[in-house]
């Protein structure tokens, strides 16, 4: 089922006393460097550190009463297991979550520090989905997709509608918004948000190189698998194509897509440490690296970033 406008405010209504409300701020330092006025709507605040709250926290509240002592089944890198592993928690459901042995360990921590069950895999060698689906039909337990899922989509369609929302309070009309793409339920969650708030702003994908599989798909018109390859240091960015009822959003939504190399990912963290005095892991920062990379024209315009995430392990990804 394809999520409404509609859904996304029932999205927000129902994660309304559990979610925070992340701050849309201008940033100085962007403006001065673009010559366009440059928001940033900062998901690293978010509630286990990134966007994936809001979807997991909406996708979880759906859950009928009855059907909730079996508990909830996930795989992810890292940001979608940590939202699911404290949504299950929140609503006092068990949760086991598949994740790659290779993820960062600040996300296995932090997943385990919310209760969840982890089962790990080799993300070259093992297929999670399958892994998950076993571990559900043992349990009974309900799949919590990451991105392909309307409740999924719908939740983090929400950071969208406070875009909207405080765009319209700073007396300002976007002209383009950035996101993070991975399987795509954030940016195409944002677009229908916007365009369902009256919004005009151009929303673009953002992907790592290689695993740009909603650029591409954009492009042709149907889903296209993007050619992988060396991992990216975007962890949470690496979903090859884009979900099925994400790709009916965002082919109707979407501007073109945008991919960064992981050298244009590290400035942009650099950046944000430095000029920003914001901690963005390597995933959450695309928007901000495709910005700085020029790959769309700020001048003149006001633009949006969103920041998806601060959950990394920056000795290591800012040596």
């Amino acid at each position: 089922m394809v999520p409404t406008f509609a859904d996304v405010q029932a999205a927000a209504a129902r994660i309304a006393p559990h979610a925070v409300r992340t701050p849309l701020v201008e940033a100085p330092a962007l403006n001065a460097l673009t010559g366009g006025r440059v928001f940033l709507k900062l998901e690293i605040l978010q509630r286990t550190g990134s966007f994936k709250f809001r979807g997991a926290c909406n996708r979880l509240a759906m859950i009928p009463q009855d059907q909730r002592a079996n508990g909830v089944v996930a795989f992810s890198s890292g940001n979608h297991a940590q939202g699911v592993a404290a949504a299950a928690q929140l609503f006092g459901m068990p949760a086991v979550i598949v994740m790659p042995g290779d993820a960062p360990r600040p996300k296995i921590e932090g997943t385990r520090a919310y209760g969840a069950t982890i089962v790990e895999y080799d993300r070259v060698r093992e297929d999670r989905e399958a892994i998950a689906a076993a571990i559900c039909a043992t349990r009974q337990a309900v799949l919590v997709r990451p991105f392909d899922d309307a409740g999924i989509i719908a939740g983090q369609g929400t950071a969208g509608l406070e875009i909207a929302e405080d765009a319209a309070r700073f007396g300002v009309t976007l002209d383009e918004v950035l996101a993070p793409c991975s399987g795509g339920g954030l940016v195409s969650g944002v677009a229908l948000a916007l365009n369902g708030a009256g919004a005009t702003a151009k929303v673009h994908s953002v992907e790592p190189e290689n695993f740009d599989g909603m650029r591409r798909s954009l492009e042709a018109g149907v889903r296209v698998k993007a050619p992988g390859g060396v991992l990216s240091i975007a962890d949470a960015l690496m979903a090859p194509i884009p979900g099925e009822i994400v790709f009916e959003l965002a082919k109707g939504l979407l501007a073109p897509g945008l991919s960064v190399s992981d050298a244009e990912l590290q400035h942009a963290m650099a950046f944000a440490a430095r000029e920003l005095k914001l901690l963005v892991e390597p995933g959450g920062a695309a928007a901000l690296a495709a910005l700085l990379a020029g790959k769309i024209e700020a001048r003149g315009k006001c633009v949006a970033l969103v920041l998806s995430g601060g959950n990394a392990d920056f000795a290591v990804n800012l040596r």
